[in-house]
């Protein structure tokens, strides 16, 4: 098994979370991740925003997080353990996370009041 790379907080970037998010599948899983803040398993987010999600597609999704230094993985098992690094972006950019999922909880607000009338 391949081993996980988990980037330095040093070598995180903002482009590199902005390119992470910019799906909004990974947007979404990121959100309930941040949501639940505590572990979760990739197997949670089969399902994201009403659409089946295949477990490969859901691995890329996963890696990219990942790889944009947004989430640490951790095998245990047969399942992968995620969790956020909240704390460490925070520390490193001050308010971005916040910005970012304030302005993904307006968009979908906006979406899901447009879509219901």
């Amino acid at each position: 098994m391949k081993p996980l790379v988990h980037p330095s907080i040093d070598d995180v970037t903002v482009e590199g979370i902005l390119h992470a998010l910019s799906d909004p599948v990974r947007t979404a899983i990121y959100l309930g991740m941040v949501d639940a803040g505590c572990a979760q398993t990739c197997s949670t987010f089969q399902q994201v925003s009403d659409r089946a999600i295949p477990k490969s597609t859901l691995s890329q999704h996963f890696r990219t997080l990942r790889e944009a230094g947004l989430i640490r993985s951790e095998r245990q098992g047969v399942e992968m353990r995620n969790t956020t690094r909240c704390a460490e972006i925070e520390q490193r950019f001050p308010g971005l996370l916040s910005a970012i999922m304030a302005a993904y909880r307006a968009q979908a607000a906006k979406e899901s009041t447009h879509s219901a009338d």
